[in-house]
């Protein structure tokens, strides 16, 4: 999973749900799968998003581009068995100014110096990609999903899916019960058996900690989009949020966009004082496959 989370990666990953677009219009009309193997085709592409959520072997180095209305920022970020380290480059679109430099070169060498702030942010994210597990153990039960066909796109072969709440799922735990409220699409590499592209839209109001924690309001949706990244590792390419709700007494807007980029592979074992030397060394540039 993308290891930098911000407040909002971290609702995201309640609900872990991938906007159509031209580039899914099919282009000729292959076969439809049978019901049967459609069926069987879902099981296995999520229980593999499942697999490939719980390995940690395959560390990377990236570029993370998070956009709201109001601001946007560019980072690197090298995953090490300590969790994952950033280093912001840009603020809207702009290389920093020598302050903002300075202010990032001095937070750097904090965490240095400090093993134990690098620990605690470990368990941050610990703790989010557990929440994450939560969701993605539920998603086979707490949707009923239909096939709809396929559609040969520049990347190869999808099958698309429809989705909406399974009547018969119970939510058994906080981080599920957004899905009870959650229709969309899905759409699967037929080849790989990875999900490529998923939407997902609020139909309801969603309560959580009955109502006392919070409310996501309907009509909010969320867009993720996955690619191979090199050597058949998959990741998150692009991710766009629009939801609005309360978070105890405070109303907030989710409006934002983050796409993950130039990945590379590190070393396996990597610690994170490692990584901060790694950062400020020059990214190459991604080979085409990369992008």
């Amino acid at each position: 999973m993308a290891a930098e989370l911000s407040a909002v990666r971290r609702l995201i990953l309640l609900v872990w749900l991938l906007p159509g677009t031209g580039a899914f219009a099919a282009q000729a009309a292959p076969e439809a799968l049978a019901p049967a193997a459609a069926q069987g085709l879902v099981i296995r592409a999520l229980a593999n998003e499942l697999r490939a959520a719980q390995d940690t072997s395959h560390p990377m180095r990236y570029l993370l581009r998070k956009a709201s209305p109001r601001l946007a920022t560019t980072k690197e970020i090298v995953e090490t068995k300590d969790g994952a380290v950033a280093r912001l480059i840009s603020i809207n679109g702009l290389p920093l100014s020598a302050a903002d430099e300075q202010k990032e070169q001095a937070r750097l060498d904090a965490l240095l110096a400090d093993p134990g702030l690098q620990r605690h942010r470990k368990q941050s994210q610990d703790n989010d990609a557990g929440r994450a597990l939560k969701v993605l153990r539920a998603l086979p039960q707490a949707f009923l999903y239909q096939y709809t066909g396929p559609a040969d796109t520049p990347a190869g072969r999808v099958e698309k899916f429809t989705f909406k709440p399974n009547p018969a799922f119970n939510p058994p735990n906080l981080e599920t019960e957004v899905l009870i409220a959650m229709s969309g699409a899905i759409w699967i590499d037929a080849a790989h058996e990875r999900v490529t592209h998923l939407e997902g839209h609020l139909q309801q109001d969603v309560d959580f900690g009955w109502g006392i924690l919070g409310r996501l309001y309907k009509g909010g949706w969320i867009v993720i989009e996955q690619a191979e990244v090199g050597a058949g590792e998959w990741r998150t390419a692009r991710l766009q949020m629009q939801m609005s709700g309360r978070v105890f007494i405070r109303t907030r807007v989710f409006d934002t966009t983050e796409e993950e980029s130039q990945f590379a592979p590190e070393p396996l074992g990597m610690g994170y004082a490692e990584a901060i030397q790694t950062l400020l060394a020059p990214l190459e540039e991604p080979s085409p496959s990369s992008r």
